[in-house]
């Protein structure tokens, strides 16, 4: 599986962007998926997860209210929808698959990661 990010850039604090992570290679209807971020100088973190079906979604708490996953299996693609943006949230982002896809996509558990897409938000 080969994921790609997209959708990163440079936003004013206050502003939203929404990231997609594209999947090749094999259908991810089957897959738990997941965004982590890693800012310079820190570790990766978890941001949002969501089950195979979309049936649950779960977030870091520090992000619950401001950003949103979803996904559409039909089109392959995972999305992450990031309102009210904060300079703290200067970041690369990753995409990342976990199978099977009933349980959560963690950084040590993850199958495939894409290469990631770097989100600046200026102050």
């Amino acid at each position: 599986v080969q994921l790609v990010e997209s959708g990163g850039g440079l936003v004013q604090a206050g502003g939203s962007l929404r990231l997609s992570c594209a999947a090749s290679g094999r259908t991810l209807s089957s897959y738990a998926m997941g965004w982590f971020r890693q800012a310079r100088g820190k570790e990766r973190e978890f941001v949002a997860g969501i089950s195979w079906n979309g049936g649950s979604t779960y977030y870091a708490d520090s992000l619950k209210g401001r950003f949103t996953i979803s996904r559409d299996n039909a089109k392959n693609t995972v999305y992450l929808q990031m309102n009210s943006l904060k300079p703290e949230d200067t970041a690369v982002y990753y995409c990342a698959a976990h199978f099977p896809g009933h349980t959560a996509v963690t950084t040590t558990n993850a199958n495939y990661w894409g290469q990631g897409t770097q989100v600046t938000v200026s102050s």
